[in-house]
């Protein structure tokens, strides 16, 4: 049996069934390509973390309840073959579902998660709307305003980059050094 936890291609099918909408797709790619280069620090294979960080939401846009997100998407990945550490990686991103995120790929994804949207919102306050634009003490001023970008959780962006073992400073440039390398295909 193929292994679609390796292949990307798949994967983006997958995502792009499930999920319609410009924002949450957008997002899927920012956690992606936040998790990928962490894949690359971290000596660890890149296709199977970065596709876990593609697929950690695509079941949201049908199933935005805590009660079936991601609960649902387990299911359906599940029917498709994937294996349980794949599944057990997009289950622990949610604090909810009780999944232990006991492997460096859960506590990776689960950092990059709300951060990667956050600076993505960050940057589109900046005057340009660029990446480029962003430093680490823009996106802190911003963590700091409740009002701004209020449904992202502040409470995860500081538990991931401890949960990480990660200053957060560091880990917000190394998101922010990420998404500047893919900032083509992010549109940032």
């Amino acid at each position: 049996m193929e292994d679609k936890s390796r292949d990307r291609n798949c994967c983006l099918s997958i995502l792009k069934e499930y999920t319609k909408s410009e924002g949450l797709l957008k997002h899927a790619y920012t956690v992606e390509t936040c998790v990928r280069a962490y894949a690359k620090k971290f000596n660890e294979d890149e296709e199977f973390w970065g596709n876990a960080a593609l697929l950690h939401d695509f079941d949201y846009e049908m199933y935005p309840t805590a009660e079936e997100h991601p609960f649902k998407g387990s299911e359906i990945l599940k029917e498709k073959g994937f294996d349980e550490e794949f599944r057990k990686t997009i289950l622990s991103h949610a604090d909810y579902s009780g999944v232990p995120r006991d492997t460096k790929l859960a506590k990776t994804l689960y950092a990059c998660d709300e951060l990667a949207g956050f600076i993505t919102a960050v940057t589109y306050v900046r005057p340009n709307k660029t990446i480029d634009e962003v430093e680490v003490k823009s996106v802190k001023k911003k963590l700091k305003d409740k009002a701004f970008a209020r449904t992202v959780n502040r409470e995860d962006i500081t538990k991931g980059a401890e949960e990480l073992g990660v200053p957060l400073d560091e880990h917000i440039q190394f998101c922010i050094d990420a998404m500047k390398e893919n900032k083509e295909e992010l549109d940032l």
